[in-house]
Protein backbone atom coordinates (compact mmCIF):
# COMPACT_ATOMS: atom_id res chain seq x y z
CA UNK A 1 0.00 0.00 0.00
CA UNK A 2 1.49 3.03 -0.96
CA UNK A 3 2.46 5.67 1.99
CA UNK A 4 0.52 9.26 2.60
CA UNK A 5 4.19 11.26 1.29
CA UNK A 6 3.55 8.81 -1.94
CA UNK A 7 -0.42 9.29 -2.62
CA UNK A 8 0.15 13.75 -1.83
CA UNK A 9 2.37 13.80 -4.39
CA UNK A 10 -0.21 12.43 -6.95
CA UNK A 11 -1.60 15.82 -7.14
CA UNK A 12 1.53 17.46 -8.79
CA UNK A 13 2.06 17.52 -12.44
CA UNK A 14 5.61 16.93 -12.22
CA UNK A 15 4.92 13.78 -11.31
CA UNK A 16 2.91 12.57 -14.18
CA UNK A 17 4.89 14.57 -16.63
CA UNK A 18 7.50 11.69 -15.58
CA UNK A 19 5.21 8.84 -15.42
CA UNK A 20 3.72 10.04 -19.16
CA UNK A 21 7.40 10.18 -20.37
CA UNK A 22 7.86 6.95 -19.42
CA UNK A 23 5.55 5.39 -21.24
CA UNK A 24 5.78 4.70 -25.40
CA UNK A 25 3.88 6.96 -27.98
CA UNK A 26 1.35 4.38 -28.92
CA UNK A 27 1.20 2.69 -25.42
CA UNK A 28 -0.99 3.65 -22.09
CA UNK A 29 0.26 4.31 -18.55
CA UNK A 30 -2.92 2.85 -17.12
CA UNK A 31 -6.99 3.34 -17.49
CA UNK A 32 -7.65 4.17 -14.10
CA UNK A 33 -10.87 2.88 -12.58
CA UNK A 34 -12.19 0.43 -14.59
CA UNK A 35 -12.09 0.78 -19.14
CA UNK A 36 -14.83 2.20 -21.02
CA UNK A 37 -17.22 -0.97 -20.93
CA UNK A 38 -16.94 -1.10 -17.76
CA UNK A 39 -19.00 2.28 -17.22
CA UNK A 40 -21.94 1.19 -19.19
CA UNK A 41 -24.30 1.01 -16.54
CA UNK A 42 -23.59 4.60 -15.31
CA UNK A 43 -22.67 6.25 -18.85
CA UNK A 44 -26.26 4.82 -20.06
CA UNK A 45 -28.51 6.75 -17.67
CA UNK A 46 -25.74 10.10 -17.32
CA UNK A 47 -25.11 10.44 -20.77
CA UNK A 48 -26.75 8.23 -23.40
CA UNK A 49 -30.35 8.48 -22.77
CA UNK A 50 -29.53 12.33 -21.14
CA UNK A 51 -27.69 14.18 -23.32
CA UNK A 52 -27.59 11.79 -26.65
CA UNK A 53 -24.54 12.26 -29.18
CA UNK A 54 -27.04 14.31 -32.01
CA UNK A 55 -27.68 17.50 -29.11
CA UNK A 56 -23.97 17.75 -29.33
CA UNK A 57 -23.18 18.69 -25.54
CA UNK A 58 -19.94 19.54 -24.47
CA UNK A 59 -18.37 17.20 -22.52
CA UNK A 60 -15.46 17.96 -20.26
CA UNK A 61 -12.36 15.43 -18.99
CA UNK A 62 -11.26 16.53 -16.07
CA UNK A 63 -7.78 15.02 -15.63
CA UNK A 64 -8.21 13.06 -18.79
CA UNK A 65 -4.43 11.54 -18.71
CA UNK A 66 -4.29 8.80 -22.08
CA UNK A 67 -7.82 7.33 -20.74
CA UNK A 68 -9.51 6.01 -23.74
CA UNK A 69 -12.60 7.28 -23.05
CA UNK A 70 -12.85 10.13 -25.62
CA UNK A 71 -12.31 8.30 -28.35
CA UNK A 72 -14.86 5.55 -26.93
CA UNK A 73 -17.28 8.37 -26.92
CA UNK A 74 -16.24 9.70 -30.48
CA UNK A 75 -17.20 6.69 -32.06
CA UNK A 76 -20.70 6.74 -30.36
CA UNK A 77 -21.10 10.37 -31.80
CA UNK A 78 -19.89 12.57 -29.22
CA UNK A 79 -17.50 15.30 -31.11
CA UNK A 80 -17.94 18.02 -28.90
CA UNK A 81 -15.33 16.82 -25.97
CA UNK A 82 -12.51 18.38 -24.18
CA UNK A 83 -10.05 16.99 -22.47
CA UNK A 84 -7.75 19.01 -19.69
CA UNK A 85 -4.78 17.56 -17.56
CA UNK A 86 -1.86 19.72 -15.84
CA UNK A 87 0.32 17.40 -17.48
CA UNK A 88 2.09 19.25 -20.76
CA UNK A 89 3.61 15.48 -21.07
CA UNK A 90 0.00 13.42 -22.03
CA UNK A 91 -1.42 16.09 -23.51
CA UNK A 92 1.19 16.93 -26.20
CA UNK A 93 1.34 12.93 -26.55
CA UNK A 94 -2.70 12.87 -27.07
CA UNK A 95 -2.97 15.62 -29.20
CA UNK A 96 -0.69 13.97 -31.68
CA UNK A 97 -2.28 10.04 -31.14
CA UNK A 98 -5.51 11.37 -32.01
CA UNK A 99 -4.98 14.12 -33.95
CA UNK A 100 -7.42 12.73 -37.10
CA UNK A 101 -10.47 12.01 -35.06
CA UNK A 102 -12.56 14.79 -35.04
CA UNK A 103 -14.52 16.71 -31.91
CA UNK A 104 -11.81 16.01 -29.65
CA UNK A 105 -9.61 18.50 -27.93
CA UNK A 106 -7.08 18.63 -25.50
CA UNK A 107 -5.57 21.41 -23.52
CA UNK A 108 -2.96 21.62 -20.62
CA UNK A 109 -5.16 22.97 -17.57
CA UNK A 110 -5.14 22.99 -13.95
CA UNK A 111 -8.58 21.74 -12.93
CA UNK A 112 -8.28 24.10 -9.78
CA UNK A 113 -8.33 27.01 -12.02
CA UNK A 114 -9.95 26.82 -15.40
CA UNK A 115 -10.35 30.30 -16.64
CA UNK A 116 -10.09 29.36 -20.03
CA UNK A 117 -13.27 27.66 -19.84
CA UNK A 118 -16.52 30.01 -19.62
CA UNK A 119 -18.83 29.65 -17.02
CA UNK A 120 -21.74 27.36 -17.42
CA UNK A 121 -20.73 26.27 -20.69
CA UNK A 122 -20.44 22.46 -20.09
CA UNK A 123 -23.04 20.05 -20.51
CA UNK A 124 -21.33 16.65 -19.16
CA UNK A 125 -18.41 16.89 -16.72
CA UNK A 126 -16.76 13.33 -16.56
CA UNK A 127 -13.69 12.69 -13.48
CA UNK A 128 -12.34 8.53 -13.51
CA UNK A 129 -9.71 9.21 -10.49
CA UNK A 130 -8.68 12.69 -10.95
CA UNK A 131 -10.47 13.39 -7.92
CA UNK A 132 -8.88 11.00 -5.69
CA UNK A 133 -5.23 11.59 -7.20
CA UNK A 134 -5.96 14.90 -4.54
CA UNK A 135 -6.73 12.45 -1.64
CA UNK A 136 -4.60 11.41 0.71
CA UNK A 137 -4.79 11.24 5.16
CA UNK A 138 -7.37 10.40 6.62
CA UNK A 139 -10.73 9.94 5.47
CA UNK A 140 -12.38 10.84 8.99
CA UNK A 141 -10.59 14.33 8.92
CA UNK A 142 -8.69 14.85 5.79
CA UNK A 143 -5.48 17.26 5.77
CA UNK A 144 -5.75 21.17 4.76
CA UNK A 145 -4.09 20.64 1.28
CA UNK A 146 -6.99 17.92 0.46
CA UNK A 147 -9.71 20.08 1.50
CA UNK A 148 -8.28 23.05 -0.20
CA UNK A 149 -7.48 21.30 -3.69
CA UNK A 150 -10.47 19.35 -3.89
CA UNK A 151 -12.67 22.49 -2.79
CA UNK A 152 -10.80 24.77 -5.23
CA UNK A 153 -11.63 22.33 -7.92
CA UNK A 154 -15.39 21.43 -7.18
CA UNK A 155 -15.91 25.12 -6.49
CA UNK A 156 -14.41 25.68 -10.40
CA UNK A 157 -16.50 23.19 -11.95
CA UNK A 158 -19.92 24.36 -10.37
CA UNK A 159 -18.66 27.52 -12.55
CA UNK A 160 -18.27 26.10 -15.44
CA UNK A 161 -20.98 23.94 -15.42
CA UNK A 162 -24.37 24.73 -16.82
CA UNK A 163 -27.32 24.89 -14.42
CA UNK A 164 -28.97 21.64 -16.05
CA UNK A 165 -25.43 19.81 -16.58
CA UNK A 166 -23.90 16.61 -14.63
CA UNK A 167 -20.99 15.72 -13.71
CA UNK A 168 -20.31 12.17 -13.32
CA UNK A 169 -17.61 10.79 -11.28
CA UNK A 170 -16.42 7.33 -10.42
CA UNK A 171 -14.46 6.03 -7.31
CA UNK A 172 -13.76 3.30 -5.90
CA UNK A 173 -13.83 5.53 -2.36
CA UNK A 174 -16.78 5.17 -0.07
CA UNK A 175 -19.90 7.70 -1.07
CA UNK A 176 -19.97 8.59 2.94
CA UNK A 177 -16.05 9.88 2.55
CA UNK A 178 -16.38 11.23 -0.73
CA UNK A 179 -19.62 13.58 -0.25
CA UNK A 180 -18.50 16.31 2.25
CA UNK A 181 -15.58 16.97 -0.13
CA UNK A 182 -17.97 16.87 -2.80
CA UNK A 183 -20.56 19.84 -0.95
CA UNK A 184 -18.08 21.46 0.31
CA UNK A 185 -18.34 25.57 1.33
CA UNK A 186 -19.44 26.94 -1.88
CA UNK A 187 -20.73 24.05 -3.89
CA UNK A 188 -24.53 22.06 -3.56
CA UNK A 189 -24.97 19.12 -5.02
CA UNK A 190 -27.81 16.98 -5.97
CA UNK A 191 -26.14 13.37 -5.52
CA UNK A 192 -27.28 10.39 -6.79
CA UNK A 193 -24.83 6.79 -6.05
CA UNK A 194 -24.85 4.15 -8.03
CA UNK A 195 -22.99 1.00 -7.24
CA UNK A 196 -21.37 -0.62 -10.54
CA UNK A 197 -21.53 -4.31 -10.81
CA UNK A 198 -19.86 -7.07 -12.06
CA UNK A 199 -16.98 -5.74 -12.32
CA UNK A 200 -14.65 -8.42 -10.33
CA UNK A 201 -11.33 -7.15 -8.32
CA UNK A 202 -10.86 -6.21 -4.88
CA UNK A 203 -12.63 -2.65 -5.06
CA UNK A 204 -16.33 -1.85 -5.13
CA UNK A 205 -16.58 0.84 -7.78
CA UNK A 206 -19.12 3.54 -7.34
CA UNK A 207 -20.63 6.04 -10.50
CA UNK A 208 -21.85 9.63 -8.60
CA UNK A 209 -24.32 11.59 -10.87
CA UNK A 210 -24.17 15.09 -9.39
CA UNK A 211 -26.62 17.77 -10.55
CA UNK A 212 -26.49 21.50 -8.99
CA UNK A 213 -29.06 21.35 -6.58
CA UNK A 214 -30.37 24.80 -7.42
CA UNK A 215 -31.16 23.84 -10.76
CA UNK A 216 -33.31 20.51 -9.95
CA UNK A 217 -35.07 22.75 -7.33
CA UNK A 218 -36.14 25.28 -10.28
CA UNK A 219 -37.15 22.41 -12.03
CA UNK A 220 -39.17 20.39 -9.50
CA UNK A 221 -41.44 24.10 -8.46
CA UNK A 222 -41.20 25.61 -11.90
Amino acid sequence: MASDEELAILAEPGYWDTRYGETRPDGQLHEWFRSFADLEEVLKSSLFQAYPAESTPKILHLGSGDSTVPEDLAKYGYRNQLCVDFSAVVVKMMTQRHAEIEGIEWQQMDIRHMDSIPSQSIDVAFDKATLDAMIHGSPWSPPPDVLDNTGRYMRELTRVLKPTGIFIYVTYRQPHFIKPLLNCEGTNWDIDVVTLSGLGGSFTYYGFKCCLADARDRDQTG
